[in-house]
């Protein structure tokens, strides 16, 4: 099957495959940026920020709030947040950063309003650094706090991976009468997939899998995922027009990352098509509390909207296969012997 839509829809997608050198390019500014941050800090910083490629705890990500390991930005003066803003900058694209900047601030309206400015801390953000950034070599990256976990493999210098990725958002929006009234970063994400599941619904195809949602993303803070259940419909199962409201929908959260890494990852998910789903479990009214999944062979968004009466938002993208290059360390260690 054709899906010739896709290559209209997606003004960041591409059909043809990737030149290794635009991916090499971006993991040559990641490397750039990461040593450019490391020298700008002393040797007690330092020694917070960097671990081993090989530490366990390159893999000890999470989204709730926790003490973590890595150098915080409240430890940082403003050259160097500015330093880490530059290393994001590698990964994110404009609206991917913006919405980064939205989930710290959100952290700072809660602080506010709950009067725990020490518990809800906009600069407890922290940056790790695995291995030793280059150009040409294996190492990685994470970004993290509470309602953000950014991971970056990078292998060889040749590609870089960007899963497990979490954003949330609490409030989903901010209701309230305050200077943020009407902040709510997620906005495409539920207005794009609950207009899908309607249309879906409405042509008679079973796209609610269950009434009553899950309370919280299935795969949690699991360091390794195995496929979920298939729910849902598949993407040969729509009409045309529903198969772009769907890559319209996975465009969304591709289009977080830079415009490189964004079209690698639809590229690998059009190859896919045939094994796509899309499923709903929830209501379907603004306000509702509500979950739902896109799963392809490896490929996972997990979305729950569902605590504080649906209005706290917790959404992440995984990669059973590649979560922290594995699959690519693989064949790296694999080309070494």
């Amino acid at each position: 099957m054709k899906y010739t839509l896709l290559i209209s829809l997606l003004a960041t997608s591409s059909a043809l495959a990737k030149e290794p050198a635009q991916l090499q390019n971006v993991t040559a500014e990641m490397a750039t940026a990461a040593n450019t941050f490391l020298a700008s800090l002393n040797e007690k910083q330092k020694t917070k920020a960097t671990f081993p490629f090989k530490s366990e705890q390159r893999e000890n990500w999470g989204y709730v709030p926790r003490n973590r390991k890595g150098l915080p930005l409240e430890e940082l003066d403003e050259k160097q947040i500015a330093l880490v803003r530059d290393l994001l900058k590698t990964a994110l694209s404009d609206p991917g950063l913006k919405k980064v900047d939205t989930v710290m601030a959100l952290e700072a309206f809660l602080g506010e309003i709950e009067k725990r400015p020490d518990f809800r801390n906009p600069k407890a953000y922290f940056t790790s650094i695995f291995g030793e950034p280059s150009a040409t070599g294996t190492w990685s990256w994470r970004f993290e706090g509470h309602h953000l976990s950014l991971n970056y493999t990078v292998v060889d210098g040749k590609t870089v991976t960007v899963t497990p990725s979490f954003f949330a958002a609490n409030p989903g929006e901010i209701m309230i009468d305050h200077k943020l009234k009407g902040t709510r970063p997620f906005h495409a994400e539920e207005d794009l997939a609950r207009a899908l599941a309607l249309t879906l619904k409405e042509s008679g195809k079973e796209v609610v899998f269950s009434e009553k949602p899950p309370g919280e993303i299935l795969t949690a803070e699991d360091r390794r995922v195995k496929q979920l259940e298939p729910v849902g419909i598949l993407a040969t199962e729509m009409t045309p027009a529903q198969q772009q409201a769907l890559m319209e929908l996975v465009a969304e959260y591709a289009n977080r990352h830079r415009k490189e890494l964004a079209e690698s990852d639809i590229e690998k998910i059009e190859a896919d098509m045939e094994n796509l789903r899309f499923g709903w479990a929830g209501g379907l009214k603004r306000g509702e509390p509500y979950y739902y999944r896109i799963q392809g062979t490896t490929f996972l968004v997990e979305v729950a909207n569902v605590q504080n009466n649906g209005n706290h938002l917790h959404a992440v993208w995984r990669d059973s296969a590649n979560d922290f290059g594995r699959d690519l360390l693989g064949d790296h260690i694999g080309h070494d012997h």
